[in-house]
């Protein structure tokens, strides 16, 4: 299955259209500001709840209007709708018709990811940016990882709750093991999935980055002592933890680093390799993500044209073609677009100006 069609209304600044997509490749070409970017988060935010751009919802409705809608098709004729009203907390949410009430339901039918200039953050954002990476691909690819990360975090906060409290009782016992317990089959899960990753990510190294891509490697912290189990490190820092008032290791510290000759890799790649490596890591998890969704994996590319030359996206579209997902991917200009076109000329291109997107002419 493909995502077929995408409604909008009152949404940032793109006008009220339907939008019908290729199964496999779509081109957005338009100004900075035109609505490109509008159009990836419209359909981001269908598939994940939220916008890779803002944390406040209501920052996505049109400028003078009190609501917008957001809707899908895909090609077997389910449906998913979004909308949101300025004066109230909560979304309305259907698929299939159905009214839903949890944001995360729609994670469970579309399996989208996206690349955009915030994605650097993977490399200097922090832990928590690559957490978030490689939990977003354990929650499509392994479904039972959810209930074991839901259950995790309320463990965290009450064991957290009980350094706070100073207590040293029996509480703090009870929960710190069921806090190990939890964490060891976490880890397990992770452990297991970023080792398929690695594994899918040479594949794709070979081809964006085949004169650096057996120097790269990642890097796996659990988010304690390697040496020891995590219980006697919880203990050997319990003066500290007491002291702080939160858990000083555990799955929640969890990293993986990206290298090249022992260094991160963002300071041994020009920013267009680091790109081709975002690429790459993405397209990677698309395809660990295909092999156990009913819906083609979605891949949303913003601004193909920087930090990436001809040689680098003529190498890119090898790569999309090899992907078997649905990509859209937007550009300034078409002249960025022009090393993309295979010759099976399997592409639908849009044009978007002051939010009004149209099928144009194909190169």
């Amino acid at each position: 299955m493909a995502l077929e069609r995408l409604y909008t209304k009152n949404f940032r600044n793109l006008n009220e259209q339907a939008i019908d997509f290729n199964s496999e490749l779509n081109f957005i070409i338009g100004d900075n500001g035109s609505g490109k970017s509008s159009l990836l988060e419209a359909l981001f935010f269908i598939g994940h709840g939220k916008s890779f751009r803002t944390t406040k919802s209501d920052n996505l409705v049109t400028i003078g209007k009190d609501v917008f809608f957001v809707n899908t098709k895909d090609s077997e004729g389910n449906t998913l709708g979004v909308s949101k009203q300025v004066s109230e907390a909560a979304f309305s949410i259907k698929i299939n018709g159905e009214k839903r009430h949890r944001l995360s339901e729609l994670a469970k039918t579309l399996a989208i990811q996206v690349i955009t200039p915030e994605s650097f953050k993977l490399f200097f954002g922090g832990a928590k940016e690559r957490r978030k990476f490689l939990d977003l691909g354990l929650f499509h690819v392994e479904h039972s990882f959810q209930q074991y990360w839901k259950t995790f975090s309320k463990l965290l906060k009450q064991r957290n709750a009980c350094l706070r409290n100073q207590d040293q009782n029996e509480h703090i016992a009870y929960w710190t093991e069921q806090f190990c317990i939890a964490s060891i089959h976490l880890n397990e899960f992770r452990s297991q999935y970023s080792q398929q990753l690695k594994v899918e990510l040479s594949k794709w190294l070979k081809i964006l980055l085949p004169k650096v891509s057996d120097s790269i490697e990642i890097q796996y912290y659990r988010g304690w002592n390697q040496k020891k189990s995590l219980a006697e490190v919880l203990d050997e820092a319990r003066d500290k933890e007491l002291k702080q008032g939160y858990s000083q290791a555990g799955p929640q510290k969890f990293d993986f680093r990206f290298l090249i000759e022992k260094q991160p890799l963002d300071l041994k790649l020009s920013r267009g390799q680091q790109k081709l490596f975002l690429l790459a890591l993405t397209f990677a998890q698309s395809k660990l993500m295909k092999r156990v969704t009913p819906v083609k994996p979605i891949l949303l590319i913003d601004d193909v044209g920087a930090e990436l030359d001809d040689i680098s996206r003529t190498l890119l579209a090898t790569s999309i073609k090899e992907l078997g997902c649905q990509v859209v991917m937007t550009a300034i200009d078409v002249a960025a677009l022009e090393p993309m076109i295979l010759e099976d000329n399997n592409y639908k291109m849009f044009h978007v100006e002051h939010g009004e997107i149209s099928e144009t002419n194909r190169l």
